[in-house]
């Protein structure tokens, strides 16, 4: 489910339905002067300063000047133009039925523009940019720091990314540096330039915040969050680190007033060089498919399952007929490494299986019923992404406060399962956890149970938690409850 304070930035269709509608596609400029000359350069080199403190020591700091004054050319301004349906965002939804009754034809498609940033990894002309920034576009313009201007044709995008390629007809262009986000570092200094609101090549500073943020929209990005200052127009822009290699592509921010709120989200640049060579390469992009949906493990579900800390990616759901159902994972079970690295978060699991190709195989250590297992599977193609899964609050103090029953037979078909119990009426700590009347349970700290009994000889033997597997509908989730 999409969390309403998470905006884009900028989505174009909203920006372009706040601005004008004119309906004019916007014109090709083509300026004088002569093309920028593409060179290799070498990565800027910290300076360093004294150290406030004193004492002789020093303190390394970036030279963000000179990564601006190195890079900044290779970063362009993307305006873009087109048609959004009426009733898409940032048009009147009722503008259609008005026409209507007025008896004048409707108007099924609203005239847009907008506005993005983008940067220059080839002297060819080849430019990466937001999906979002040129979705629905029918005319793409591309802006360099001399003021020459290109139209673009966009060579493809992935929505699910939020990865899109463009190419100019130019060559001799300035391009950046690329780095390597995996080895970024929390508390890194990095730097952003774009165009917020339109001003052009505007650059502005902070720290990574965080690695490997899953976010509630409808990508399986390991986002890079920072407190870099970035607003509608800096979509699509770069994410330099102080050597002045880029790290990431901005593109989107946390804010409940629509603009910029100290928290700002990148797409990780090992990432984004993927999905271009895929779209430069073959015109569109594969996605590897695991098929589980997952969720955090706090300290409740922790004690539930017998693990020594909270870490790892606890299996809510397998699809059937998956990869990871064919290589055998379980819900309940909780995986705590994959090819060797450690899931310390749900969201690094998305983060591994969004790098990895179809065909590729994960080696998994997963924790099951107190024990160690080791599964192996095979990533299928897919445009879905690994679903994630929001927990409830934690419940506190002692019984459950659940009365149960078995579940008959025309329930049992109804909802697609072959065993469970449903929850009659709730209170205490089920209650505060989340447990509502009508929830099935499935599973018991992992178990299956089809009898009342069951649950209650599974709950006697926990001596802290226990988490319950809830079906609710079609969603299916672990509700840790703490019982003392």
């Amino acid at each position: 489910m999409k969390n309403p304070n998470l905006k884009a930035a900028p989505l174009v269709l909203a920006l372009l339905g706040a601005g004008a509608v004119g309906g004019a596609a916007v014109e090709m400029l083509h300026h004088g002067g002569a093309p920028a000359t593409a060179a290799v350069l070498a990565p800027v080199q910290p300076a360093t300063v004294p150290s406030p403190n004193g004492g002789g020591s020093s303190v390394v700091m970036p030279d963000f000047p000179l990564i601006t004054q190195r890079y900044g050319p290779a970063v362009v301004n993307i305006s873009v133009s087109g048609h959004a349906p009426a009733g898409a965002e940032g048009g009147d939804p009722l503008e259609f039925f008005r026409q209507f009754q007025r008896g004048g034809k409707p108007q099924r498609d609203v005239p847009v523009r907008g506005m993005g940033s983008g940067f220059i990894v080839g002297a060819d002309g080849i430019i990466l940019t937001n999906a979002h920034v040129v979705k629905d576009a029918t005319d793409v313009t591309v802006k360099l720091t001399d003021r020459r201007e290109f139209k673009a044709k966009v060579l493809g995008s992935d929505p699910k990314t939020d990865i899109a390629v463009l190419k100019i007809n130019a060559s001799n262009l300035p391009v950046v540096t690329m780095g390597s986000s995996d080895n970024l570092r929390v508390g890194e200094w990095v730097l952003a330039i774009g165009a917020p609101f339109g001003f052009e090549n505007t650059v502005t500073a902070g720290v990574v915040s965080a690695k490997g943020r899953s976010l509630p929209d409808d990508s399986a990005v390991p986002f890079i969050q920072t407190d870099v200052a970035v607003n509608p127009g800096n979509s699509g822009g770069p994410l330099f680190n102080a050597r002045g290699e880029v790290v990431g592509i901005n593109s989107q921010i946390y804010s409940q007033s629509g603009g910029y709120q100290g928290v700002s989200f990148a797409i990780p640049i090992d990432l984004a060089s993927r999905i271009k060579d895929q779209i430069i390469a073959h015109g569109k992009v594969e996605h590897a498919k695991l098929g589980v949906a997952v969720q955090e493990v706090n300290q409740t579900l922790a004690d539930s399952f017998g693990l020594d800390r909270p870490e790892g990616a606890l299996v809510a759901n397998v699809e059937k007929g998956s990869a990871a159902d064919r290589s055998g994972l379980q819900p309940g079970d909780v995986i705590r490494t994959v090819n060797g690295k450690p899931i310390i978060s749900s969201g690094d699991l998305p983060a591994i299986v969004g790098l990895s190709q179809p065909g590729e195989r994960l080696a998994m250590d997963v924790w099951r019923a107190g024990k160690r297992v080791r599964l192996t599977a095979e990533l299928t193609r897919s445009g879905d992404k690994v679903a994630a899964a929001t927990a409830p609050a934690d419940g506190s103090g002692g019984r459950l406060g659940l009365a149960l029953r078995p579940l008959d037979p025309q329930e049992r078909q109804e909802a697609g399962v072959r065993a469970g119990v449903v929850v009659e009426d709730v209170a205490g700590p089920a209650e505060a956890a989340g447990v509502e009347p009508g929830d099935i349970v499935l599973a018991v700290n992992g178990t299956p149970v089809s009898t009342v009994d069951q649950v209650k000889t599974v709950v006697e033997k926990s001596q802290k938690s226990v988490a319950l597997l809830i079906q609710r509908g079609e969603d299916k989730i672990f509700v840790p409850i703490r019982i003392g």
